[in-house]
């Protein structure tokens, strides 16, 4: 939650039935490097990335031309709740091998989505802070 306060909750998604094209045209003009599939009703379908994009086109023989979102997505999405530790955020998406993560309430719903360069920013402001802190602390009690 404090990811996403400092973050903000937008969230770049796609439907279902957008071209693959479309969805490259999407990562690149935003330079991120994934998006959510969304249901009308903002119900999380899936996920798709740059690496599924470049692996469907290194694996499939006719290509990706006419293929859609919902085609290449990953459909089991791992989600977690606003109060997940950033450790443990950074924990399930260095298992999981991905570098996004939905964040949503206990019904469900939708309140953002944070990536790996989110939590690490997040991690070193702070550790920078603590640094900060620390040597206020040392300098005012053994410099005086």
């Amino acid at each position: 939650a404090v990811v996403l306060r400092h973050k903000g909750n937008h969230v770049i998604s796609v439907a279902p039935d957008t071209p693959v094209s479309e969805v490259a045209q999407v990562l690149e003009r935003r330079r991120i490097g994934a998006v959510l599939v969304l249901e009308e009703h903002g119900h999380v379908l899936g996920i798709i990335s740059e690496r599924d994009i470049v692996r469907a086109l290194a694996t499939r023989a006719g290509g990706i031309e006419g293929m859609t979102a919902e085609a290449l997505m990953t459909r089991e999405v791992v989600m977690v709740g606003p109060d997940t530790p950033v450790e443990a955020a950074l924990q399930i998406m260095d298992e999981g091998y991905f570098r996004h993560l939905p964040v949503v309430d206990a019904k469900g719903d939708l309140l953002g989505l944070v990536s790996v360069r989110d939590l690490v920013r997040h991690t070193l402001a702070q550790q920078k802070h603590a640094v900060e802190s620390l040597t206020e602390y040392v300098t005012r009690t053994y410099m005086h």
